[in-house]
């Protein structure tokens, strides 16, 4: 009996860790993806911010969900498209991320408190969860790591807009174009004086 019982302990360690690596393995794949098709990816979490509005619709005007939690669902959903304005670009220091990772604790608050009070199934419940509260953090959680890749030149030093802003002193394009001397490398360097002696 005893034999049995630890051969399932470890096959159930076994099976947690071959779950943990294809959950590994998959973010990775979709942090891939999210950083080679960022374009794709922010209309894609636009589309994905339109269907929770119309289910939070769908749910205040067919369920009866409270008011307070539906205007709380929606403004998260407009902080969301401030996000998005910004993508692939999140500063974690921002207002925007900072007001949407509060919404998520408060949404899921009066979530909680919701369905302790009104009885519903859990795959009801799960279906909530996933399409109101967890799929569009998830979405832009995966993405955090796609604007680490974008080149520095493309970005304006005092914002996040895409393109060169007229009268921007890019210095490796200022390189090609008027390439400095030999000399002028020495100088810098420091090497110019102790050569001539």
């Amino acid at each position: 009996m005893w034999f049995m019982y630890l051969l399932s302990w470890l096959s159930l360690f076994i099976q947690v860790a071959f779950i943990t690596l294809a959950v590994a393995a998959g973010l990775y794949y979709l942090a891939e993806l999210i950083e080679e098709y960022t374009v794709a990816t922010s209309r894609i979490i636009k589309y994905m911010i339109w269907f929770s509005t119309a289910v939070l619709i769908g749910l205040y005007i067919f369920e009866r969900f409270p008011t307070g939690m539906i205007g709380v669902g929606l403004f998260t959903n407009l902080v969301y498209f401030g996000l998005l304005q910004t993508f692939p670009f999140i500063m974690l220091t921002s207002p925007n991320f900072i007001l949407s990772c509060g919404l998520v604790v408060v949404n899921h608050y009066l979530a909680f408190q919701f369905f302790a009070e009104e009885y519903y199934p859990f795959s009801e419940v799960l279906a909530y969860f996933t399409f109101c509260l967890w799929i569009i953090p998830f979405a832009f959680f995966v993405s955090l790591s796609a604007g680490e890749n974008v080149l520095p030149s493309t970005m304006q030093p005092g914002g996040l807009k895409l393109g060169r802003p007229t009268g921007h002193n890019d210095s490796c394009t200022d390189l090609y174009k008027d390439p400095p001397s030999v000399r002028t490398i020495w100088k810098t360097l420091g090497l110019e004086d102790s050569q001539r002696q």
